[in-house]
């Protein structure tokens, strides 16, 4: 898709330092083989929107042989967004998934009262050198959808709504904005995009939407004569008009956001929830092992191994 107008922003400037709530500095974790940045959740801020889990995995480079093995672990109560810029991953579920991600590819895989998976670098692409960049998310589920059963869906690049206009380009990864809709079902009012901007482009988030952050990627961002480099995310206030302009460097953003959630979430390893209790009973049923007739199964074809409870 070419220009949109709703890609320009209205009244052009490099909005106000006080539109800024909150300026989130990531930890990082070095796992090894690869760097991961975590911004959420924050002592700041627990979530933004239903976005309650936000890690930048890499930019990582691998010898052959080398890659990510991300072992059999459960999830409940949440939704895993997986989002590449570069390399891939193999995806195995509890539901009989296997699927390969690609960038510009998401895989979207709700998790509900309970549901199993692996990342890993596969085979094939273990035969050469090869590299990872990219961001996983976690979206927390309304209390209503909680206890739902678990789903997975993938759709390609050319699914997503892409968006350009001069010295900008968005793919709509999840929710809708600018005037477009992802395919993702989703369960709460949100917004999820790719943004890419050369320096000095300018790009107004979307003003229906109750919480609204960034993720600078890589590069630069201005706001009222201040610079912020990549690795850090804004939330802003809500209701202002907010646009993002991109410094001299230009810039690569992760834009995110929505309806907030009704209260806090509790959240232990892998788990998400309303209450203490349903995390008691994971965790509970984690430790059993019961593969067979638990409320966890292993995923079909990557079965000979898991990580333990904590």
């Amino acid at each position: 898709m070419s220009w949109n107008p709703m890609l320009e922003p209205q009244h052009p400037d490099q909005g106000r330092l006080d539109d800024i709530e909150t300026v989130i500095i990531p930890r990082a974790r070095d796992l090894g083989s690869f760097e991961v940045r975590r911004a959420l959740p924050a002592p700041q801020r627990q979530m933004v929107g239903p976005f309650i889990f936000f890690d930048q995995a890499g930019p990582a480079e691998f010898v052959t042989g080398q890659g990510i093995d991300v072992r059999p672990h459960p999830h409940i109560g949440l939704g895993t967004v997986t989002y590449l810029y570069k390399g891939e991953f193999e995806h195995r579920d509890s539901l009989g998934t296997h699927q390969m991600i690609y960038p510009g590819e998401v895989n979207w895989m709700v998790a509900g009262n309970g549901v199993t998976h692996s990342e890993r670098t596969s085979e094939e692409t273990r035969k050469g050198r090869s590299e990872l960049f990219g961001v996983q998310t976690w979206v927390a589920l309304p209390e209503e959808d909680e206890e739902r059963g678990a789903n997975f869906e993938h759709h390609d690049e050319a699914a997503l709504p892409f968006l350009q206009a001069e010295g900008k380009s968005l793919r709509l990864i999840m929710g809708h904005g600018w005037g477009e809709v992802a395919p993702v079902n989703t369960f709460t009012d949100m917004f999820y995009a790719d943004v890419v901007l050369e320096a000095g482009a300018a790009l107004p988030l979307p003003s229906d939407h109750e919480d609204r952050g960034i993720y600078v990627m890589t590069g630069n961002i201005e706001v009222a004569g201040d610079t912020f480099e990549a690795g850090r995310m804004m939330v802003f206030r809500p209701g202002d008009e907010i646009t993002i302009k991109a410094g001299e460097q230009g810039a690569r953003l992760m834009a995110l956001g929505g309806e907030t959630m009704n209260g806090p979430r509790h959240i232990w390893w892998n788990f998400v929830a309303s209450s203490r209790e349903k995390i008691e009973a994971a965790k509970e049923a984690w430790a059993q092992g019961d593969w067979e007739q638990g409320r966890f199964q292993l995923p079909l074809g990557d079965d000979a191994e898991f990580i333990p409870l904590p």
